[in-house]
């Protein structure tokens, strides 16, 4: 079967033995390239994996499903408890650790299938994982009716936030760079132009630049939530500590109902078309790779999120 790669720190298509032993096979529909997936191939982490963390397709059963690519040991108290990310045992992720989902097909545990709701399309359904991201930074920050929000960046991440926000009716200010970022903002219901302090300031960028502005932001003893990965050290600036606030990381997903951040990632996505809408810019097949990758690591062309199409329900 054809998969994606990477090699000598390129994204190469390659055939490969489909997958076989345990777990449900999976025809892989859509697969979409994360920001993430873009730093580690520049800085050689990936192994030889396929790659790929953002995927959704259909079993041989005719189900069309998302899947949640986090695995822990299932039997750990942190496992017990839905943080599968700090498994005592080690997590593993789909696409990073382990074969992922750019390929045409995939096995995975039963219970990492997150089943669609009748009329949400499997070809945008790539995108219930950086929206169970944003629901779990939410989460993590204490964001709550009421509070006033600012999310800083409108990258995948940032709009995905926007769109989280939205969805339980809390209103939001955003900053975006682009022009075709700041119109996709404004779609999802985004204010441009900050204003004052706020209760949570949700940095989706993660650099030292974009944490300097949340500290500015935020508000004496409020809440700033860190969603965008940091990829280089960065300093906290004196103002943090005197304005008491705090720094609240957010990592992967709560992975336990009924809170399970993917359950209302899917809700979010098929409740509101929208959001596929304006997050997906391009489209390629596997064997258009090269250009995928290229587009998605080139924002000011106004990519935003850059999706393979695979496979046919």
């Amino acid at each position: 079967m054809k998969a994606i790669k990477v090699i000598n720190k390129k994204p190469v298509l390659v055939d490969v033995p489909a997958p076989k032993g345990g777990g449900v096979r999976v025809k892989v529909v859509s697969s979409s390239i994360c920001g993430s997936d873009l730093h580690m191939m520049e800085t050689g982490y990936f192994g030889d994996t396929i790659i790929g963390h953002e995927f959704a397709g259909v079993t041989d059963d005719g189900r069309a499903v998302a899947i949640e690519p986090l695995n822990g040991c299932g039997h750990c108290g942190f496992c017990d408890e839905g943080h599968s990310i700090h498994c005592e045992q080690g997590f593993s992720l789909l696409g990073v650790m382990a074969d992922g989902g750019m390929a045409e097909y995939i096995t995975v545990p039963a219970n990492k299938l997150i089943e669609l709701p009748s009329g949400l399309d499997v070809a945008n359904a790539s995108l219930v994982e950086p929206l169970a991201v944003a629901v779990h930074g939410v989460d993590r920050a204490r964001v709550r009716d009421g509070d006033r929000v600012l999310v800083i960046g409108a990258g995948p991440i940032g709009l995905a936030i926007g769109a989280g926000l939205r969805s339980r009716g809390i209103a939001y200010d955003i900053t975006a760079r682009y022009s075709h970022q700041q119109q996709a903002a404004e779609r999802l219901g985004g204010n441009l132009i900050p204003d004052g302090h706020y209760d949570a300031v949700m940095d989706a960028i993660g650099s030292a630049s974009s944490l300097k502005q949340a500290t500015a932001r935020v508000k004496p003893m409020g809440r700033i939530g860190l969603v965008g990965m940091f990829w280089e050290p960065t300093k906290i600036e004196q103002q943090f500590w005197t304005k008491e606030a705090e720094l609240i990381p957010a990592a992967g997903y709560y992975c336990k109902s009924p809170s399970r951040s993917f359950d209302e990632a899917r809700t979010i996505l098929h409740q509101h078309p929208d959001i596929a809408q304006t997050l997906i810019t391009h489209r390629y097949p596997l064997d258009g790779v090269t250009e995928a990758f290229e587009t998605a690591g080139n924002r000011a062309a106004g990519a935003i999120k850059v999706v393979f199409d695979i496979g046919k329900r």
